[in-house]
């Protein structure tokens, strides 16, 4: 017999395996909720009938009764960059510990997609919504929080209304010049953009911090459209273009591919890294370890991040009324590599 869905036929609800497999329909719920208290002999004709009838649990009503899903919407401002995709992973093992399935959206660095997705998670009557954001007003965010949404961003710091976990941005711009500076370094330059951007701003505090602790150090400021390996092409260009003597001797670039650009760019000018010039980046990307000269960089824990993350959410669901709002700031790590002559 052949007992696959007929989409013309409406979807079975638990009433229908309840009939089917001849039990009350507090024992289907016993056995989708709380299978140990049910026998097994009536556990498994209940599964069976299940699967027989295709039926398909239905979590956005049965969070409407409960008052709260097992699932967590957590939005991410870039999945194709590996430091949001390790905070996922850490979001998703922590989540698992507590028998919560996460969901998982790329805003692809775009506010109405961000916005969108906060919206679909909201109507989807999520537990709580984990958020990686742009640098941007974060309206759509504040609104889901007042209607009662738990929101916990990641990257961000929290206010009063929601938590936060980052990392310190201007300790990472500190510790990448500062590793320069160590090398004997001493003509510097900083390359990031737009410094609108609150994290490229502070890693260029950080910078300018560590060039004030030596006094025959000079740090000069590269603005750029963006932080691409695109803008890194143009960076590259520019510094290969200069005369010898008015070249640095040592680049932070804010992002790895801005460095993996730029030293794409000055290897085709006939430029050596790091021996005319060593080059930090910044994220610790999976890519800056495998370059044709691997990258030095300053890394951020992406993967204890988003544990972190989804232990603050899971306390703000499990207790709100004990919950208190808070940001948690995370250490950089410098990972020294052939691009700055440390291996």
């Amino acid at each position: 017999m052949n007992t696959s869905p007929d989409a013309s036929r409406p979807r079975p609800v638990m009433a229908d395996v309840a009939r089917h497999a001849g039990v009350a329909l507090g024992t289907v719920s016993n056995v989708l909720n709380n299978p140990q208290i049910v026998a097994q002999e009536t556990r498994e004709r209940v599964l069976n009938a299940i699967d027989e009838l295709g039926f398909v649990r239905n979590n956005a009503a049965r969070s409407l009764v409960t008052g709260r899903a097992d699932t967590v919407g957590f939005v991410v401002v870039d999945v194709g960059n590996s430091f949001f995709v390790d905070m996922a992973r850490g979001v998703e093992e922590e989540l698992d510990a507590h028998n919560i399935r996460l969901l998982l959206a790329n805003s692809d660095v775009n506010l109405a997609k961000q916005d969108s997705y906060i919206s679909v998670f909201e109507e989807a009557k999520v537990a709580g919504i984990l958020l990686a954001p742009l640098d941007a007003p974060l309206d759509a965010a504040r609104a889901a929080r007042h209607r009662g949404m738990p929101v916990v961003h990641v990257n961000w710091p929290g206010d009063d209304d929601a938590c936060g976990v980052v990392v310190d941005e201007e300790l990472g711009g500190y510790l990448a010049t500062r590793h320069l500076l160590d090398q004997g370094l001493r003509r510097l330059a900083f390359a990031g953009g737009p410094f609108s951007l609150s994290a490229i701003a502070q890693r260029h505090i950080g910078a300018q911090r560590a060039v004030a602790e030596v006094a025959d150090a000079h740090l000069e400021t590269i603005e750029t459209h963006s932080i691409t390996v695109r803008g890194g092409y143009a960076l590259g260009e520019m510094l290969s273009s200069r005369p010898v003597g008015e070249r640095p001797e040592g680049l932070f670039a804010a992002a790895d591919a801005l460095a993996a650009g730029a030293i794409q760019t000055m290897q085709l000018a006939g430029m050596h890294v790091p021996s005319d010039i060593a080059v930090v980046g910044y994220d610790n990307n999976h890519f800056a370890q495998d370059s044709s000269i691997p990258i030095t960089s300053v890394g951020q824990p992406g993967h204890e991040m988003g544990r972190t993350a989804a232990q603050v959410l899971y306390e703000e669901i499990s207790d709100p009324a004990d919950h208190t709002h808070r940001t948690i700031t995370m250490t950089p790590t410098l990972f020294a590599r052939a691009s700055s002559a440390v291996v």
